[in-house]
């Protein structure tokens, strides 16, 4: 029988492809990983991995053990971590991946009732505006919108995101309102570019009658962020087409005001990502209970919504 620890050092190194990023997981050093890899390779006569300078490839053997093993081994460490708690409560590091300003606005004003009914838990939260491999990284879970569903990783989705256009009042003041998408090119218009293409992004808003029409407006500001957008509307310099999360907050305050109402686009889900085991971590399920509980609870699906 092989040590868990030579085991475990495999199957991490595997998934995340490299031992570096598998002892970042384990709390080992990249050189204990690589020779507990070694160590189980000899004591099986079987090569598991095909080395080079830049990422580990998994050789045929490896693959083999690597299916047989993966989910089994990972049960078990989970198994095991669950029933040493002297109290039985999810406890240990949870760590999270999130949007910048989704994360400060919308998840960081869950922890204080989260931590209080989990206070054996330690939130490690990254805010961070990419896709990160979730298994890979050694994340427990991520929220966020547009993430690829890889193997290993399910999702539950906290709301359909619309895309609304709004403006301050002070700009729209004096200023002929307009009734169609069309109706846009006459205005200043605060764009983005998406940071993964570098091209601006063009929206097509719909409306309940199934009516649809692109929009083009005079672009006067071109920004990555929405956040900065939505700061930039405010400040009264055009017309912004932004997320519900970001304009929402703002067109509660009267600081900005939909134009066109009725008309949006979809941009798609935000979803709560985290790893498909048959037993997640205490920590992960509470964690993922809680904020799916918090969501529905407060309507956020229906808040989202724009038309």
């Amino acid at each position: 029988m092989q040590p868990l620890s030579h085991l475990e050092s495999f199957v991490r190194s595997a998934e995340a492809g490299s031992f570096s990023a598998a002892a970042r997981q384990l709390g080992l050093t990249p050189a204990a990983v690589s020779k507990n890899v070694a160590r189980l390779e000899a004591g099986l006569g079987v090569r598991l991995f095909q080395r080079s300078t830049r990422r580990l490839t998994l050789s045929e053997g490896g693959e083999r053990l690597l299916r047989e093993i993966g989910g089994a081994l990972s049960t078990l460490s989970d198994a095991v971590a669950s029933v040493a708690k002297d109290d039985g409560q999810p406890a240990g590091t949870l760590k999270v991946s999130m949007g910048q300003a989704f994360g400060r606005d919308y998840v960081v004003p869950l922890l204080d009732g989260f931590l209080a009914r989990y206070p054996a838990v330690l939130p490690d939260w990254h805010f961070d505006n990419r896709q990160v491999d979730l298994i890979g990284e050694g994340f427990d879970a991520a929220i966020g919108g547009g993430i690829e569903l890889t193997p290993g990783v399910v999702a539950r989705e906290l709301a359909r995101i619309h895309i609304v256009a709004a403006a301050a009042p002070g700009y729209m003041a004096g200023k002929p309102m307009p009734r169609r998408p069309s109706d846009l090119a006459a205005f200043d218009g605060i764009v983005r570019r998406s940071s993964p293409t570098g091209r601006i992004r063009s929206w097509t808003l719909r409306n309940k009658a199934g009516e649809e029409g692109a929009v083009d407006t005079r672009a006067r500001v071109i920004f990555s962020d929405p956040e900065a957008m939505a700061q930039a509307a405010v400040m009264g310099l055009g017309i912004a087409l932004l997320p519900m999360p970001f304009a929402l907050p703002r067109l509660q305050s009267g600081t900005l005001v939909r134009v066109l109402p009725g008309w949006w686009a979809d941009s798609g889900p935000i979803s709560l990502y985290y790893p498909s085991k048959k037993l997640l971590p205490a920590r992960t399920r509470v964690f993922v209970d809680f904020v799916v509980e918090h969501f529905r609870s407060r309507h956020f699906a229906r808040d989202m919504q724009g038309n």
